[in-house]
């Protein structure tokens, strides 16, 4: 039995959009630029960290746009799909007897609307919620500690390099996914120990089928 910890906007929920369209509302409050449609290519090919630094947002206001952000999504997060594919590869490895968990800068709350909306909220063994940009590693770690689970046995899904960086930094596997934010180019040069492009490669990575860097 291993654990599957999942990032949740981009990796299971497909929200681009909408986060979008929020971020921009909220641009002249919090003082960045607003995302035009000809900027989001290049945004995807940059780190996380990049982008913070373009966006030239003060880091003491984060905590309180990531707060606005989650509040506005709250209103919105029903209409939000799964992204194509997961929601069955999540049945897969639920089948197999895995322990599947959520660790998100996302709140509790809107995950857990998102995920009964969806009939999915059965799958999930655990959800873990930080509000921080790069403290994820802190918040998997709490988690496998709370749970008793062993490292080698864990994996961290994300859509982002910051969820690469998260994984690394508490030496857990890392899975990169292109289907959220970050484009595979800027995914691989963070070396995750898997870049996969759809959904049903995850179950291929657990049983082990899948080859690393693939």
């Amino acid at each position: 039995m291993k654990a599957i910890i999942f990032d949740f906007d981009g990796t299971i929920a497909d929200s681009f959009e909408v986060v979008l369209t929020i971020s921009n509302r909220l641009a002249s409050e919090f003082g960045y630029p607003p995302t035009c449609p000809k900027d989001i290519k290049r945004l995807k090919n940059l780190s996380s960290r990049e982008i913070l630094k373009q966006s030239k947002v003060p880091f003491f206001r984060l905590p309180f746009l990531l707060r606005r952000l989650r509040i506005e999504l709250n209103r919105e997060i029903c209409t939000l799909q799964p992204a194509p594919g997961i929601k069955e590869a999540l049945l897969e490895l639920k089948q197999q007897r895995h322990r599947l968990g959520i660790v998100t800068s996302n709140s509790r709350e809107n995950v857990m609307a998102f995920l009964t909306a969806q009939g999915m909220e059965e799958l999930f063994d655990f959800i873990g919620s930080g509000l921080t940009i790069f403290g994820k590693g802190k918040v998997i770690q709490r988690i496998i500690q709370q749970y008793h689970l062993e490292p080698a046995t864990v994996f961290y899904v994300g859509d982002e390099t910051r969820d690469i960086e998260a994984a690394k930094k508490i030496q857990i596997r890392a899975i990169a996914v292109s289907w959220g934010f970050n484009s595979r180019e800027v995914l691989a040069e963070q070396n995750p120990d898997f870049l996969i492009h759809h959904p049903q490669e995850l179950v291929e990575i657990v049983t082990g089928n899948c080859r690393a860097g693939t």
